[in-house]
């Protein structure tokens, strides 16, 4: 990301959500979490890491033996949201789909 992140207004932040749907905000990040068996998972993380890495962008991962739950927040921006976050959200929504992994809600 070039220059520092700007920070989304709450406004913001609640149009990003309803247009991310799925995503649920948690404080200053979001999250969503899949089901998916454990080595799916991995292959899973994989994907969305080389996509992270070509947007220098990245979300805090946790895997499970049969979930996956993705938090994001922009910590250039002092751990706030900003549309990098919502643009990372739909681009894990596209590859979770891509691995058959499927929305929890939990």
């Amino acid at each position: 990301m070039a220059g520092t992140p700007v920070p989304l207004t709450e406004d913001d932040i609640s149009a990003a959500l309803h247009s991310t749907s799925g995503w649920r905000r948690e404080g200053d990040e979001i999250t969503r979490t899949f089901g998916i068996r454990y080595h799916g998972g991995v292959a899973m993380i994989v994907h969305v890491a080389d996509v992270e890495r070509l947007i220098g962008h990245h979300a805090d991962i946790d895997l499970r033996w049969d979930r996956i739950r993705f938090a994001i927040t922009t910590h250039d921006a002092g751990h706030k949201l900003t549309a990098a976050d919502f643009d990372l959200a739909q681009r894990i929504d596209a590859i979770a789909r891509a691995h058959g992994a499927t929305p929890l809600d939990i």
